[in-house]
């Protein structure tokens, strides 16, 4: 057994614990500190988020807001590091926060604590260095289909007091857009008491001036398939709004945000054709 094997096995890490101490075991890029943790953006124990930037960095940076995946149901940010440093690395002052899970909730508690912590961002992520009129999303599976339907659905950032043009652009990893009927166990459970199911669809709102969307999936994907994001581009474009359509040979539904992490960058450009986007979609004044 490797170093870090035997290291995760005596923690008890899979999953996302395991892939954030991988990243942060791996040599390389500069430091990268969280600069606020656990700070409260809403009342209940979940609506908790952290601030990731790299040290010395200077000026307002635009803020990344990262939601992870996790059906909805699982999932804690202290295991996105690796998200986090990432991107922050490349110019960006992150923000990834818990939300509210099935089946305490159901939709849209988990889409609205989503437009809250960007209500956050708006009122303190200025206090960090960041630059709350640039404000860009991004996400993994359910993380994506948060990201998408807050951007898209400009009613979440107007309830919660956000400006819905702030939101410069969105980056999303294999996220579902385009899902109903709801047939496996997740969406049954997240979206099945919906009143109105077109309403828990990003497809549902594209529109042309929806902030620009990249849209990203891998080709061996079988739990999100790419149709997902091939369908969300196609009616963006349609409708006459901007989205890119990014597929990645051989990644499947974890391998895409693996690439994220340091040790795995090497299989897909994923975080510099991400990061590239969002960068140049935070500028297009």
């Amino acid at each position: 057994m490797s170093t870090l094997g035997a290291v995760a096995a005596r923690a008890g890490l899979t999953g996302p614990a395991l892939l954030d101490l991988a990243d942060r075991l791996a040599p390389g890029g500069p430091r990268i500190r969280r600069r606020v943790a656990g700070a409260a953006y809403g009342p209940a124990p979940r609506q908790r988020l952290d601030l990731w930037r790299a040290a010395g960095a200077r000026g307002p940076q635009p803020v990344l807001v990262f939601f992870y995946g996790g059906g909805w149901s699982a999932g804690e940010r202290r295991h996105y590091g690796f998200a986090a440093r990432a991107f922050a690395a490349l110019g960006f002052t992150v923000v990834v926060p818990d939300y509210r899970l099935v089946p305490a909730i159901h939709f849209p508690a988990f889409v609205e604590d989503a437009a809250a912590a960007l209500r956050w961002v708006a009122d303190h992520a200025a206090a960090h260095g960041g630059d709350p009129a640039r404000i860009l999303l991004a996400g993994h599976s359910a993380g994506a289909h948060i990201a998408a339907l807050v951007a898209l659905d400009p009613g979440y950032a107007q309830a919660a007091g956000i400006e819905p043009r702030s939101i410069r652009g969105v980056a999303g990893l294999a996220g579902p857009y385009d899902f109903f009927p709801f047939d496996v166990p997740a969406s049954i459970a997240a979206f099945g008491r919906a009143p109105d199911p077109r309403l828990t669809q990003p497809i549902h709102f594209a529109r042309r001036d929806a902030p620009p969307l990249w849209l990203a999936t891998g080709t061996a994907d079988t739990v999100v398939r790419p149709r997902n994001s091939q369908a969300l581009v196609a009616a963006l474009t349609s409708a006459g709004g901007s989205a890119v359509y990014r597929d990645y040979a051989g990644l499947d539904h974890a391998g895409i945000v693996m690439a994220l992490a340091k040790p795995f960058r090497a299989r897909a450009p994923v975080l510099a054709e991400s990061a590239a986007f969002l960068m140049r979609a935070a500028f297009a004044d």
